[in-house]
């Protein structure tokens, strides 16, 4: 992935932050038949070192766990906010006109060597964590012991595993920093002023990524 300098995110926390935030991801692999992608939510173990390990499943009808090349690492990829930036909250566009649109977001590219796993055990344990991380939200959380244990078992069987070691991981937030503090502020002003999820997610993003600038000061 192209990262000029000022948008390179190496934290790693800061890396799983997102990663855990927006757990459905992009899974590429090659294989025989070239390029495959899925799209699939992925649990994150963090304590794997040295960046973590991704767990899946996909259907045992998805092709992609039969046709992918072992020894060619996969790629998974986790989107976070992105936004549309329109000129017209620069200042300079009152000034010179001399800019033009752009597009700011966060993006994690991890990547490994993939692992099929059909171990009964292992995807029952997979399942279960899966459920739980996005259960927990709710009042009463569903789990799967709700579930008569001969109807589970025979889901599973439909379904094959997928891990990952993550062995290099890429970060990238687009989020104005080489511009003046004048365009940023302006921009967070009109992303705040649009009152939308995605604008406000973003207004954090960048203000996060004003943190970061400058925490790296001398």
């Amino acid at each position: 992935m192209y990262i000029p300098k000022a948008n390179e995110e190496t934290r790693i926390p800061v890396l799983h932050g997102l990663m855990e935030a927006q757990p459905f991801c992009s899974l590429v692999t090659m294989g025989a038949s070239g390029l495959f992608a899925t799209h699939l939510p992925m649990v994150l173990e963090k304590e794997c070192q040295p960046f973590g390990r991704l767990k899946g499943h996909v259907s045992r009808a998805n092709r992609q766990w039969r046709d992918l090349s072992p020894e060619i690492e996969a790629l998974a990829i986790f989107s976070g906010p992105q936004h549309y930036i329109t000129p017209s909250w620069y200042p300079e566009k009152r000034e010179t006109g001399k800019v033009v649109p752009t597009w700011n977001y966060a993006v994690v590219h991890a990547y490994g060597h993939l692992k099929v796993i059909e171990n009964t055990n292992w995807l029952l344990a997979h399942l279960e964590s899966l459920v739980n991380s996005h259960e927990a939200a709710f009042p009463t959380p569903w789990k799967i012991s709700d579930v008569p244990a001969d109807y589970i078992e025979s889901l599973i069987k439909g379904i094959v595993g997928l891990e990952l070691a993550i062995e290099r991981i890429e970060g990238k937030w687009k989020a104005s920093q080489n511009h003046s503090e004048a365009h940023r502020e302006s921009v967070v002003k009109g992303l705040e002023d649009l009152n939308t999820a995605e604008g406000r997610a973003m207004k954090e993003l960048m203000l996060g990524s004003t943190k970061k600038a400058e925490s790296d000061l001398p």
